[in-house]
């Protein structure tokens, strides 16, 4: 029988009692769906998946996203696959949200452990609904009626210059040969809750529109400052054949970097989003 207990009083879920290479259908999924949206980070401890398992139980929550926009998928087999090498460049100790620099960002997204170093290498998620309910109300409306600009050129256009020439994955059916900036707003209604959450992240979000240079510099560092607030917060400490998968709606995540050069491998896969909806679109219909 599976049994979710919550990790933190806000965030988080370890989910027992469920083999997900059992998990093949999107009638079997509801459930683990459906817990997603509660609790926004689930961990499937001492899974054995392989990488055609774990496509199949991804598929069984969502439709299924390329890799990435810029990096290849694992295998020809397997080209929704990400493979996050921390030899190769995978690393990524800053708090952000996945793929937040497209104009529809991943839904969430299914992490497998691979390649585990002897300590270290965990992984935090953060509760951006509970930030956004952490801020003032006068801040809280000021954030509702802002758009954000995000940015992945600095993390990926050297790569897909490079070493891609220029090409990258198709992403929304069309191949990407340039990563322009995208606008979100700074606040999202979530789709299915219909809760908010600040939908910015220091990865990604570059500067705000609509205000000045000085105030684009500022506000984001107060949004900022309540993202990854340790009681907003949970902390997996990996072990072989654990999976997680959060909601890329309502969370931001953290890598944490403390292992050196020992060897960390994850694959990951990203469920199909929609595009970010704020506050003042919905107040319009």
């Amino acid at each position: 029988m599976t049994h979710i207990e919550p990790l933190t009083p806000v965030l988080g879920a370890r989910v027992t009692g469920v083999d997900l290479d059992d998990v093949r259908s999107a009638e079997a999924g509801a459930p683990l769906r459906a817990a997603l949206v509660e609790h926004k980070v689930l961990v499937f401890p001492g899974q054995a998946l392989t990488p055609t398992a774990h496509r199949r139980f991804a598929a069984a929550l969502g439709e299924l996203t390329p890799a990435h926009p810029v990096v290849p998928g694992l295998d020809a087999d397997h080209p929704e696959i990400y493979v996050l090498d921390a030899g190769d460049g995978g690393k990524a100790p800053v708090w952000h949200t996945d793929v937040t620099f497209v104009s529809r960002p991943p839904l969430g997204s299914v992490l497998r452990a691979v390649v585990l170093p002897p300590t270290g290498g965990d992984t935090c998620w953060t509760d951006l609904e509970a930030a956004y309910l952490s801020l003032s109300e006068p801040v809280r409306e000021l954030a509702d009626k802002l758009t954000a600009l995000h940015d992945g050129r600095e993390d990926f256009e050297e790569y897909l210059r490079d070493r891609l020439g220029g090409e990258g994955s198709t992403w929304e059916g069309e191949r990407v040969r340039s990563l322009e900036p995208v606008e979100h707003p700074v606040v999202r209604v979530h789709p299915e809750s219909g809760r908010r959450s600040l939908f910015v992240n220091p990865g990604f979000t570059t500067r705000l529109l609509g205000v000045s240079e000085a105030e684009s510099r500022a506000l984001p560092d107060v949004f900022f400052a309540v993202v990854g607030r340790p009681e907003f917060t949970v902390r997996h400490r990996w072990r072989q054949g654990d999976v997680v998968v959060w909601d890329n709606r309502s969370t931001a995540h953290y890598a944490v970097d403390d292992y050196g050069d020992q060897r960390r491998v994850m694959h990951r896969i990203t469920l199909r989003g929609d595009v970010p909806v704020g506050v003042q679109a919905l107040s319009g219909r």
